[in-house]
């Protein structure tokens, strides 16, 4: 059931999320062959409503796949403003690190994100992490040559 529940997930059938979990619960925080949650999926996919439905369920929010990333993180990534809202609202760890030392901070910053940046400024990211090259999210955006996520960044330290 666990692959028909993560295939009903990438497809955005709510219906069917809706039904699997009523048969087996424990789907919710269940992790697919690359260590995707239903959250980290409908995030990365960008399906708002399947996120609604996930997070009113109260799902481990700070769940990583086999690269660490979170839900938030991968939202940072594709640049999904209004589900990282709804994550950060929800409790997500905005300082959480995967396995390269990288945070939603880090990766809003690669990516250019001012948006996302403000967002996570705003709600206590550490400007001062690092990944593992010892690159802050400043480093980044300095190195793409993004000035407005520098400045941004600045103001908030």
């Amino acid at each position: 059931m666990q692959a028909e529940f993560i295939n009903a997930v990438r497809e955005a059938r709510l219906e069917d999320i809706k039904s699997f979990l009523a048969q087996q619960p424990v789907l919710l925080n269940g992790k697919d062959q690359r260590g995707s949650t239903a959250l980290l999926l409908a995030t990365y996919y960008g399906h708002q409503e399947v996120v609604d439905y996930l997070l009113s369920l109260k799902p481990e929010l700070d769940a990583q796949d086999q690269a660490g990333n979170t839900a938030l993180m991968g939202v940072c990534f594709k640049g999904y403003y209004p589900i990282a809202e709804k994550l950060v609202s929800a409790g997500a760890n905005v300082n959480a690190t995967n396995f390269n030392g990288a945070s939603a901070l880090i990766y809003a910053s690669m990516f250019n994100k001012a948006d996302l940046v403000a967002l996570l400024l705003k709600n206590k990211a550490d400007t001062t992490q690092k990944d593992e090259r010892g690159f802050t999210a400043t480093d980044h955006a300095k190195s793409q040559g993004y000035q407005e996520i520098v400045d941004l960044i600045a103001s908030y330290e």
